[in-house]
C-alpha cells in the first residue's frame, strides 16, 4: 500500500485521487510534461507555474550522461539544481535504452550502452538507476526494465517479464537499503513496471511477479510503442484492474488528448508524453475541436486565438496571425508561446476530467470529447 496516496471518488473505474510526495500534493489524474534535461522545453519553471503543472518528469539516462548525477547531487539535487520546486518523477532511462538498439547490449547483469553524445560506454544496472535517481533526489523513481518493440515474438515477450521481474527484484531490495541513508533520497518513492506487450496472458504474469515484489505504485510500460491505439486500448483496460486498487496507475508515455481520456476510462491515474512540446515545436495546436496547424496560411489574417475557451498566456495575449508570423519567421517565442499553450491544453483538460469524476459525469464528459475533440479537424 502506498501510505501517500488516496482514492477521493470513482465514477465508473475513473478515479480521482490525492497523491502526497515530499515535494508536495498530486491532484489525479495528472499529465506530468516531460522534461528530458531537466527542463520542459521553451518552458521557465514560472511558465510551469502558471500553466498548472504539479509535477514534471526528468530523464534518468540523459541526466546521467550530462551533467552527471552526481554533479547535479552536488548541487543539492535536481529541484534546487533546476529551480523546480514541486514534485518531480524520474524515470529509468530504459526507453532511451530501448530506443538506442544498435548501440546496446541487453545482459541478467543491465545494459551496456554507448553514449549517444560521444560513444562512451556505460551500464545500467536495476541497482545503479537507484542510486542515479537517489541522487537526482527525485520524489518518484522508476526501476530499470526491458521494452520490447511491437510487435514481438511470444518468447521475446516472455523473456522481457521474466527480466523486468528479476531486474525489479533487485533494485526494491537496493532501493530500500540505500535510500534513507541518501543526502536527496529521504522520502523518495519508487514504481515498479508491468510489461507484456500485447500479450494479455504475459500482462498478468508480469503484473503478478510486479505486485509480489512490492512497490510504491506501479506502471504499465511497453504501449504506444508501435501497436494500433485499439491495442493500446484493450492492453490498458485490461492490465489496470490487476494493479492494487489503493496505490497510483501510472500509464508510461502516452499520449493524445483522447488516449489519455479513455485511459482515466479504465483506471489510470498519471501520464507523461513529449507530445504537446514536440508538436508545439513543430506548429501543431491541440484545442477543444483538434489540432490546428498554425503554419497554414489561413491563419495569416486571424485575428481570434487559438482557442476561444482557453485561459493560457497565449490566447489571451497574441492572435492566430501572431502567432502564424513567429512560426514562419523561425522566431525562438513561437516556440515558446505555441508550448505555453499545448502543455496549458493538456493540464487543463486533466482539471476537467477530475471535476467531470468527482460530480459523476465522467461518461459523458468523456462521449462530448470524444466527439468535439478529432486530430486532424483543424489543419485546414
Amino acid at each position: 500500500m502506498s501510505e501517500g496516496f488516496q482514492l477521493l471518488a470513482r465514477d465508473g473505474q475513473a478515479r480521482r485521487g490525492r497523491l502526497r510526495t515530499a515535494h508536495g500534493t498530486i491532484e489525479t489524474p495528472v499529465f506530468m510534461p516531460v522534461g528530458t534535461q531537466g527542463v520542459v522545453k521553451a518552458l521557465t519553471p514560472r511558465d510551469l507555474f502558471e500553466a498548472g503543472a504539479q509535477i514534471i518528469l526528468g530523464n534518468t539516462y540523459h541526466l546521467h550522461l550530462r551533467p552527471g548525477d552526481a554533479l547535479i547531487a552536488r548541487r543539492g539535487g535536481l529541484h534546487a539544481f533546476s529551480g523546480w520546486p514541486r514534485p518531480i518523477l524520474t524515470d529509468s532511462g530504459g526507453f532511451q535504452v530501448f530506443s538506442l538498439a544498435d548501440r546496446r547490449r541487453l545482459t541478467e547483469d543491465g545494459v551496456a550502452f554507448s553514449s549517444h553524445l560521444d560513444g562512451s560506454r556505460h551500464l545500467l544496472t536495476p541497482e545503479s538507476v537507484v542510486d542515479i535517481q537517489l541522487n537526482l533526489g527525485s520524489d518518484i523513481a522508476m526501476v530499470l526494465d526491458e521494452c520490447p518493440a511491437l510487435p514481438a515474438p511470444p518468447d521475446a515477450i516472455a523473456a522481457s517479464v521474466g527480466l523486468t521481474a528479476r531486474w525489479a527484484a533487485r533494485a526494491r531490495a537496493h532501493f530500500l537499503q540505500r535510500r534513507d541513508g541518501s543526502a536527496h533520497g529521504a522520502g523518495q518513492m519508487q514504481f515498479g513496471i508491468v510489461q507484456g506487450g500485447a500479450d494479455p496472458a504475459q500482462r498478468i504474469r508480469s503484473a503478478a511477479l510486479t505486485r509480489e515484489v512490492g512497490f510504491d505504485g506501479y506502471a504499465i510500460g511497453g504501449l504506444s510503442v508501435g501497436e494500433p491505439s485499439a491495442v493500446m486500448y484493450d492492453m490498458v483496460a485490461h492490465t489496470a484492474p490487476l494493479l492494487p486498487e489503493d496505490q497510483p496507475r501510472y500509464l508510461m508515455g502516452v499520449g493524445t488528448p483522447l488516449d489519455l481520456i479513455e485511459a482515466v476510462g479504465s483506471g489510470i491515474d498519471m501520464f507523461d508524453c513529449v507530445m504537446p512540446t514536440r508538436n508545439a515545436r513543430n506548429g501543431r495546436l491541440f484545442t477543444r475541436h483538434g489540432v490546428l496547424n498554425i503554419k497554414n496560411a489561413v491563419h495569416a489574417e486571424d485575428d481570434g486565438p487559438v482557442d476561444p475557451a482557453c485561459g493560457c498566456y497565449a490566447c489571451r495575449t497574441v492572435s492566430r496571425a501572431y502567432l502564424r508570423h513567429l512560426f514562419v519567421a523561425g522566431e525562438m517565442t513561437a516556440g515558446i508561446l505555441n508550448t505555453v499553450h499545448n502543455v496549458f491544453f493538456y493540464l487543463d483538460t486533466m482539471r476537467r476530467v477530475r471535476d467531470a469524476i468527482v460530480f459523476g459525469t465522467f461518461a459523458r464528459f468523456r462521449q462530448e470529447f470524444r466527439q468535439t475533440f478529432s486530430a486532424g479537424a483543424l489543419n485546414a
